[in-house]
C-alpha cells in the first residue's frame, strides 16, 4: 500500500480576514429599531391581507344571497329532469 501524503491543515479563516456586514457596521440600537419596524410592516401587510380576504368573502356570500332570490338564475342552474323528484 501507498503511504498517503498528508498535507498540512488549511488556515481557518479568522474574523479579520471576512468582509464587514451591514449588520457589524451599525449600532444595535439602530439593529434593533430596523428589526422592530421590519415587524410592524410585515404586521401591517398581513392584517392588509386579512381584510382583502374578508372584503372579498363578504362580496362573495352577499352575489351568492342575490343569486339565490333570481328566478332566473336557480332555473338555469336546475335539473330540467323531473323524474328525480317524482
Amino acid at each position: 500500500m501507498a503511504k498517503k501524503k498528508w498535507s498540512p491543515a488549511a488556515p481557518d479563516a479568522s474574523a479579520q480576514d471576512k468582509p464587514a456586514t451591514l449588520k457589524d457596521l451599525l449600532r444595535p440600537e439602530i439593529v434593533n429599531k430596523l428589526k422592530q419596524q421590519s415587524d410592524a410592516m410585515k404586521a401591517e401587510e398581513q392584517a392588509r391581507k386579512a381584510a382583502v380576504l374578508e372584503q372579498a368573502e363578504a362580496a362573495r356570500k352577499a352575489e351568492e344571497k342575490r343569486l339565490e332570490n333570481d328566478f332566473g338564475h336557480l332555473l338555469s342552474k336546475s335539473s330540467a329532469d323531473w323524474r328525480k323528484h317524482k
